[in-house]
């Protein structure tokens, strides 16, 4: 419902009736449907970040690789798993909201981090910015494909397919940073 009805479109009645249970079956685990979307965000999030772990595992034992495979995971995320990705970014709902929320957010933005922290080792001390900025930047970066190109927003079109232009982005910013080399 999430998906298709977007976070606010629907209630909590219409849930239950989805879901072929009465409504007070629904109350009886969520106070509202904040609560609802809540518990479909840390859902969510559970699955991102067992697919960001992976994603990274599969790219060791190379700190390139390791990070580029996170930034292409996000896009399969949001890609694969619309509902929980809009519950998770898109509802308002805070990743505080919930001890358990947070905790799993903050083991999905763990794995980026530290991606980043691995890989700008090979950056100079004195020209490396800090894991957590690194980080930020390349999950704007990955956010703002998913949102503008990737998930046929309204009126957005793109010539390029989204991974391509993700991994350029994330190219440009690791040439920037000086950890790969211009192209000959």
């Amino acid at each position: 419902m999430i998906e298709v009805k977007g976070p606010t479109g629907f209630t909590l009645s219409e849930a239950a009736k989805q879901a072929g249970v009465t409504p007070a079956a629904v109350y009886r685990h969520f106070e509202g449907r904040e609560d609802l979307i809540a518990e479909a965000a840390r859902q969510g999030y559970e699955i991102f970040a067992d697919l960001m772990e992976f994603a990274y595992q599969s790219g060791q034992p190379s700190d390139l690789a390791a990070f580029e495979a996170t930034g292409r995971a996000y896009l399969a995320f949001a890609r694969k798993h619309p509902g929980h990705y809009i519950a998770m970014f898109e509802s308002g709902i805070s990743v505080n909201r919930t001890p358990e929320l947070a905790a799993v957010a903050n083991r999905a933005n763990g794995v980026m981090e530290r991606a980043a922290t691995n890989l700008s080792k090979h950056i100079p001390e004195d020209k490396r910015p800090p894991a957590s900025m690194f980080s930020a930047h390349i999950w704007a970066m990955s956010h703002g494909v998913v949102e503008l190109f990737a998930r046929n927003s309204p009126g957005r079109a793109s010539p390029f397919p989204p991974e391509d232009l993700l991994e350029t982005g994330i190219g440009i910013y690791l040439r920037g940073l000086g950890l790969i080399r211009p192209d000959e």
